[in-house]
């Protein structure tokens, strides 16, 4: 009866949870992604659970292990414990011994108030490693009488809480999470009795802490330690108590899944792989969320091993180590390094996500440079407690290897995080130099987007969230030079600004402590405050971060992470990393006129107690200070752009840190802020770099350059503060980028590259040499000889023969140094030339580029044939200061009519330059000139809709006819609702570029001409575009886009668009003669196919494709190197970084941050879907491998190949 009663209150609370599983619209226009998308797979998951009793009569005998492994894996993993295995046994036999040998410190106490009287997490943490070595070893009597007597004590405590925190449930999971899997892992070695109170024990723990997530607030707040930790616990005991015939497990089950599978739905936003609470929590929350995707996949058959944030999560740990693998950064509320692991997350990395070695390869340096004690050594609570998981994940057949470009310092992106690293995963050494920055959204990017935007019903604002482990850190930076750390973060404490290193303002109105004096929002208390009023609001953003060879350059703005009764118009810092030793700091400060602040204070932190702070003065004339290690000198400085260097206060502060104390010195500089605009620099410096000299050179209302001499070389470097605004960065620093560091052999624009200054005097001086020596040989023969004529009746000397002999040689010297001028100058006038002068290729670009001076900015026009994803570029240039992104045509935004009509599909007729010169189509050119010369004015003149109104059809014709009659098959309702709607968004976006281009009217255009028809008119756009033009071609497999347009979809595109019409329209006579000054030759094979009524449209697709790109290669050839750039539409989606930063290279613009996050959240998530196509991902994209028929690749592949081959595209199977 009891049991009939449990089963019907699964069924209920079955019925109930189902409801719950509800989510939202599609997310602030990037992907649509319905309900039944996302959580389809709980079905399955019901399923799969339905079969458990038939498993459950097939092992009524052995029930555990079944946790992580069976029964018929331990014989096994024994082996590998002395074989493949042994380094990571030999680390749990030396935990083990370890606990044996300090019984008292280990054993869980007697008394039940002495184990709730502090955080005994601790004793649930070591049970896992303690039972599976008990598991491997079971000869070992004493270390299976010391786990049994330590579970007994666990199970007769009355409950496993802490007294001082009677609200937080995390010591009881740890408890009830180690209890449980101990219990599962040596289930076989206990006696009945035993089994029976355990398990009785774990099920009251798992029930209590159910119940627990119904009001707790971990309950419903995603993406924090608490609430993995909270959740895995219950599934953990759920999952061991449910194979003992326990129904109603399964409504623990359920809720689990449902919470993580959210989780895992909210993480595969996060395009980056990080975790807001920073690298130490993040352990903490990557430890249960590795053990959730295991246990998922195992239990319930969910995959989750492709999630996009477990594909990039090992630069998590990579891209954030210290020089040397023991520390990390220590952004938000952070130890040194990691809480738990992260050897087991990056082994799981391996085994089931990335298998490349590389998860291994760094597991195995971080236990190698792990140190033994000291405060970068692991706590004693948690330095075993993932040993067990990764024993058990470690895939020996994975040969570690350090990840590609290993050894080089190289800059990381956390686009997400709002942080950049320079100089990580790298050995101690000199010049091994690293620098972090952090200027990011409250919760990441994701969770603050998704707060905003509300796309989900099951998301509650910041209430589904909880980022109080976060710092207002916004803008802050290290710096450790030669891997010595010279400013550190201040790690886990109270939230206050002055412990981060960033800017405090006075005297503010808002301040709430430390008036008159307020820092970033948010502050003031142990937790980041992040429900208060505006600081859910709160942000910084990295603007620009690119880095060449040594060198790095890095700013980020944060006046919206302060108050904005302060009325800061921009709070904005620029790092520049001039060699491994020397760092230039640069803050702009800008404020509104009715700002109250007139003073600013920064800071600087240092936590190694050893190597102190101490004041020093630089050159007589700035105030800084040093920190002596071991006789080399770090140093600092600082001067504002009037010249005053304030004197500084070197303080020091010990606040609580988790359980302890946690001391930190810190440097503290004052300037005042007089006028609207306040900048000030700080130099920083290792002790193998002089620098002197430093100074402003200019100050102005675009930007700022500082002149420092750097070991005897100075060096210029230009900053630009008004960043917004391409044009005003344009004319300050004669690019598109942000800043740019000069000396007299190159200059550095960053984003760009490095640029070469001519040393045009080298050949000329070499020249002047050997010239003045023979003018001065032929001299002294000269004098000689006339010596000798006054001296000839003396010495008897023949004048005849004389001067003979003396001319003689004069000549041969002339004549040996015209030859040698000749054959040294590559000049026509420097003489006859005997060899072609060798230059190099890449010096003559340098030079050429030298001469130019500045990089037009771009005006970009984008070309492809229809299918091939090139709307995916809207992600890199929307919403973005730089650009202006419009689609043609559109509902709003339409091509005039002319005497030559535009197909939607693609033409075979050619426009070239002349076509242009001679006047041809002249409202084309005028409809160009007035998109590309005043964007905003046009967009102003486009007529808005009405949503009743259809926009009349300009195109006439047979198409034209028969798109008419299909639409009179819909039902009328349908199509005025589609026909509303798709108005409605245009007109929309219309209004928004309005709005974007009346606040940035220096935007440049990017114009995506939509129709195949306008690649085979790039030259005539050029001519009347002018120097600016810029074109990007998107290249697509012809397999990827044939399937497309046969197979994806029912009924195919390539009926829906008729496009057999579209072809037979491209070839008629009356089109082809009087409207098209050129055919392109590329086009007569497929007219020949229809002339002769072929009617395989796999055929007629491929010669299409063919032909188009074809002619595109041949008539983009007559443009110039610069204008023209050709692009894969695999690489962006597979390679979006490096695609991103190709095409930013050659627009002459340095890619943003915020940019590269949005296109790698359209081409990584599968949260973004082309129209006609799906969700894009790398595995959609090829999904023409697995469902396309065979003889089709074959057919396409013979009539596209050679073509192919010459894009990169290999045969299918090769």
């Amino acid at each position: 009866m009891a049991q009939r009663e449990r089963a019907w209150r699964y069924m209920a609370c079955s019925m109930f949870l189902l409801t719950l599983l509800a989510v939202g619209t599609a997310f602030s226009g990037l992907f649509n992604a319905s309900d039944k998308d996302i959580f389809g797979e709980f079905e399955q998951f019901q399923l799969t659970e339905s079969r458990a009793p038939e498993l459950r009569r097939l092992q009524a005998t052995n029930f555990h292990p079944n946790l992580y492994f069976n029964q018929a894996d331990v014989q096994l993993m024994r082996q590998r414990s002395s074989t493949t295995h042994s380094h990571i046994f030999k680390v749990i036999r030396a935990a083990v011994l370890t606990m044996l040998s300090s019984v008292p410190l280990y054993m869980p106490p007697a008394k039940h108030d002495e184990f709730t009287s502090k955080w005994n997490e601790i004793y649930g943490n070591n049970l896992p490693p303690l039972a599976l070595y008990c598991s491997l070893c079971p000869e070992d009597s004493a270390a299976l009488q010391f786990l049994i007597k330590f579970m007994d004590r666990m199970a007769e405590y009355p409950d496993w809480k802490v007294t001082s925190a009677p609200n937080d449930e995390v010591p009881m999971a740890h408890s009830l999470t180690g209890f449980a899997t101990a219990f599962d892992f040596i289930y076989s070695s206990l006696d009945q009795q035993r089994r029976d109170v355990y398990l009785k024990r774990i099920r009251r723990e798992t029930e209590e802490l159910y119940e627990m997530s119904k009001y707790r607030g971990w309950g419903k707040q995603f993406l924090q330690n608490h609430q993995t930790t909270n959740i895995l616990a219950i599934l953990t005991g759920a999952i061991v108590v449910g194979v003992h015939d326990d129904p109603e497990t399964m409504i623990w089950k359920q809720v689990c899944v449902n919470y993580m599978e959210k989780t895992m739905f909210l993480l595969n936003h996060v395009v980056d792989g990080s975790l807001d609470e920073g690298v130490a929590y993040g352990s903490y929350t990557a430890k249960s969320i590795t053990q959730y995707v295991f246990l998922a996949q195992r239990h319930f058959n969910i995959d989750n091993t492709q999630n996009n944030w477990l594909r990039t999560h090992f630069w998590f740990y990579y891209a954030t180590l210290l020089p040397g693998f023991q520390r990390t950064v220590g952004i938000g509320d952070s130890n040194y390094n990691w809480f738990y692991g992260p050897e087991s997350q990056l082994v799981f990395l391996d085994a089931f996500v990335m298998r490349n070695g590389t998860g291994n390869w760094l597991a195995q340096q971080i236990r190698k440079h792990r140190p033994k004690d000291g405060p970068m050594g692991q706590s004693s609570a948690q330095r075993w407690t993932t040993l067990h998981t990764e024993f058990i994940w470690y895939d020996a057949r994975l040969t570690p290897q350090p990840p590609h470009g290993y050894g080089r310092a190289k800059m990381h992106i956390f686009s997400n995080w709002g942080v950049v690293t320079y100089g990580a995963g790298l050995p101690i050494a000199q010049g091994n130099t690293f620098v972090s920055f952090k200027s990011g959204k409250l919760g990441g990017r994701a969770v603050f987007d998704i707060v905003h935007a509300k796309p989900y019903s099951w998301v509650d604002g910041w209430n589904s969230f909880n980022p109080g482990h976060e710092q207002p850190d916004q803008n802050s930076f290290t710096f450790a030079p030669n891997g010595q750390v010279f400013v550190s973060e201040a790690l886990y404490g109270p939230k206050y600004s002055y412990l981060n290193n960033v800017l405090v303002f006075s005297p503010s109105p808002t301040s709430q402590c430390n008036a008159p004096w307020e820092g970033q929002l948010g502050e003031c208390a142990k937790w980041l405050r992040y429900t208060d009023e505006g600081v859910g609001d709160s942000t910084g953003e990295v603007i620009a971060a690119s880095s060449h060879r040594d060198m790095l350059f890095v700013s980020g703005e944060a006046a919206a992470a302060y108050s904005p009764a302060m009325r800061l118009k921009s709070v904005y810092r620029a790092l520049v990393l001039l060699n491994s030793q020397t760092l230039l700091v640069v803050d702009h400060v800008e404020k509104w006129d009715s700002s109250p602040v007139n003073t600013l204070s920064a800071f600087f932190h240092n936590l190694d107690i050893d190597f102190k702070y101490v004041a020093h003065k630089y050159m007589d004339r700035y105030n800084g200070a040093l920190m002596d290690v071991w006789d080399a000198h770090y140093k600092m400085f600082w001067f504002d752009s009037q010249g005053y260097s304030p004197s500084t206060r070197i303080q020091e502060a010990e606040q609580a840190a988790e359980f302890k104390k946690r001391w930190t010195q810190f440097v503290n500089v004052t300037f005042p802020v007089r006028g609207a605009v306040g900048r000030m620099a700080y130099v920083m410096h290792g002790p193998y770099v002089q620098v002197s000299n430093c100074r402003f050179i200019d100050s102005s209302k675009n930007g700022l350059r500082i002149s420092l001499v750097v070991n005897n070389t100075e060096k210029i470097v230009s900053v630009v503060t008004n960043y917004k605004d391409i044009g005003a960065r344009s004319s300050y620093l004669g690019f598109g980028g942000y800043a740019k560091v000069e000396d007299r052999y190159q200059i550095i624009r960053f984003g760009l590259g490095a640029q070469l200054v001519p040393k045009q005097t080298s050949v000329d001086n070499q020249l002047f040499d050997f010239g003045f020596t023979v003018n001065v040989i032929a001299g002294v023969i000269l004098f000689v000889a006339i010596g000798f004529l006054t001296l000839q009746r003396k010495f008897y000397v023949c004048f005849t023969r004389l001067m003979r002999y003396a001319l003689f040689s004069v000549l041969m010297l002339w004549i040996i140094e015209l030859l040698f001028v000749s054959n040294s100058c590559d000049q026509l006038l420097c003489g006859v030339k005997w060899k072609s002068a060798a230059t190099d290729p890449e010096l003559s670009k340098q030079l050429r580029l030298y001469d130019q001076h500045r990089f037009p900015l771009p005006t970009v026009v984008i070309t492809t044939l229809p299918g091939s994803g090139s709307d995916i570029f809207k992600y890199l240039f929307y919403n973005n200061s730089d650009f202006v992104y419009l689609r043609v045509p559109t509902e709003h935004l339409d091509i005039p009519e002319t005497e030559f009509e535009f197909d939607s599909l693609v033409d075979a007729c050619e426009w070239t330059r002349s076509d242009a010169q001679n006047g041809r189509f002249k409202i084309i050119q005028g409809w160009l000139h007035s998109l590309v010369h005043n964007t905003h004015l046009h967009l102003q003149n486009i007529p808005l809709y009405e949503t009743n109104r259809v926009k009349p059809v300009q195109r006439a014709g047979p198409l034209h006819d028969k798109r008419k009659r299909m639409r009179r098959r819909e039902p009328l309702a349908e199509m005025r609702g589609r026909v509303r709607a798709s108005s409605d968004r245009d007109a929309e976006y219309v209004r928004e570029m309005r709005r974007h281009t009346g606040e940035y009217p220096n935007a440049r255009l990017v114009l995506n001409l939509r129709s195949g028809s306008w690649a085979l008119k790039l030259p005539f756009i050029q001519e009347v575009i002018g120097p600016s033009f810029r074109a990007i071609y998107v290249i697509r497999d012809p397999r990827a886009w044939i399937y497309l347009m046969l197979y994806n979809s029912k009924p195919s595109l390539y009926s829906l668009k008729n496009i057999p019409q579209h072809l037979a329209l491209m070839f008629k006579e009356d089109i082809t003669r009087e409207r098209c000054p050129a055919f392109a030759s590329e086009f007569r094979t497929l007219w020949r196919l229809l002339s002769r009524s072929e009617t395989n449209p796999v055929l007629l697709l491929a010669h299409l494709w063919l032909a188009h790109t074809a002619g595109v290669f041949r008539v983009t050839a007559t443009l110039p190197e610069e204008a023209y750039l050709q692009v894969r539409f695999e690489d962006v989606v597979n390679f979006p970084e490096d695609t991103a930063e190709r095409i930013h290279s050659f627009l002459g613009v340095p890619v943003t941050p915020s940019a590269l996050n949005q296109l790698m959240f359209t081409t990584s998530t599968n949260l973004y879907n082309l129209m006609y196509e799906g969700d894009i991902s790398p595995a959609s994209i090829n999904i023409w491998r697995k469902n396309m028929p065979r003889k089709d690749i074959r057919l396409i592949e013979d009539t596209c190949g050679f073509m192919m081959k010459r894009l990169g595209y290999s045969r299918f199977g090769s």
